[in-house]
């Protein structure tokens, strides 16, 4: 369904939605109130357990604009890659904007990124802008701005200076998903194999614009690390995705044909994940030992601190009670 040179493009916004049902009437105003035409609507919800289902049909019911609207319920939860892939799948713009259901788009926020691709001559594969900063109370705060991402040009680039990514305010092209497939299933950062897949094929740009109101507190948020235990649970979370994103940067820049210049680092972080994954899911101290030893290129002290966090969490509790004392 590619449009003529001359033509508006039809473009997809993916309205992605978990647990979100305080939120997501909010998310999908922002998405009907878009100003750029043809776009169609896909909201989804991924098998929430709360009321968002119930949410997002009462913020429908009396739609009646000019885009065109799709509905979707997942049967189970599919997780964030997957969920992205059926949708993609689904759909048939040739830009996919990502809509999270915690987030609010501004109306012009189609109409401008798709001015400045085809004012690019539709090369670039991925556009991301600025985004305003949404407190949990509805009020706006300071301008956040990721990388500008213009100034990349391969994976060496993207190795070598490592771009802060919100994907809350990225588009991609339908052709660069094509052309590197589907995302893996575990995929959550979503935003930073996109980033790289673009990179390594039409480029990347970030405009200079704020067109996403963007809710602290949201799945992405970030705790504080209090307790041994707080840091246990962050560390596993990241690996979980870790394990999977990590070999699926590998692939892409192999049919990108530039695994050269990142297969070495990109190998070590992985053989540093497994480390993590070996010994913490370890049965007893014998075992995380072997695992400590078939690392030899994961950093000696940083295998030692992370024996001490599996096998023996109980060292650190002076240091954590320090902590929190003085973050009070």
């Amino acid at each position: 369904m590619a449009a003529n040179a001359g033509e508006r493009p039809l473009v997809t916004m993916l309205v992605l939605a978990y647990q979100q049902a305080g939120t997501i009437e909010a998310a999908i105003r922002g998405a009907f109130a878009q100003t750029h035409s043809p776009l169609e609507i896909f909201i989804s919800d991924d098998a929430s357990t709360d009321d968002t289902w119930s949410a997002i049909e009462g913020a429908v019911a009396d739609y009646h604009g000019p885009h065109r609207l799709v509905l979707n319920r997942n049967p189970t939860n599919l997780g964030i890659g997957a969920h992205i892939d059926r949708m993609v799948a689904l759909s048939h713009g040739e830009l996919l904007f990502i809509a999270a259901g915690d987030d609010i788009s501004l109306p012009q926020r189609c109409e401008r990124v798709v001015d400045a691709w085809l004012a690019a001559d539709r090369r670039p594969d991925l556009i991301s802008t600025q985004l305003i900063d949404l407190d949990e109370h509805d009020r706006t705060h300071a301008t956040i701005a990721p990388t500008d991402l213009s100034s990349y040009r391969n994976a060496a680039d993207w190795l070598a200076r490592p771009p802060h990514v919100i994907g809350a305010a990225q588009a991609w092209t339908r052709r660069v998903f094509d052309r590197f497939g589907p995302l893996p299933a575990g995929t959550v950062a979503e935003d930073w194999l996109m980033v790289f897949r673009a990179i390594v094929s039409g480029g990347a740009i970030t405009l200079p614009e704020a067109l996403v109101q963007y809710r602290r507190g949201g799945i992405s948020r970030r705790r504080r690390n209090l307790h041994a235990s707080d840091v246990v649970e962050r560390l596993l979370k990241n690996n979980r995705h870790a394990i999977v994103e990590l070999p699926q940067l590998l692939a892409d820049a192999k049919r990108a044909g530039q695994l050269e210049a990142v297969e070495d680092e990109l190998s070590r972080q992985f053989e540093r994940e497994v480390f993590v994954r070996d010994v913490f899911g370890a049965s007893n101290f014998s075992v995380r030992w072997q695992a400590f030893v078939a690392a030899p290129r994961v950093p000696v002290r940083l295998r030692l601190r992370l024996l001490v966090y599996a096998a023996c969490p109980a060292l650190l509790t002076p240091l954590f009670a320090l902590k929190r004392a003085l973050a009070r």
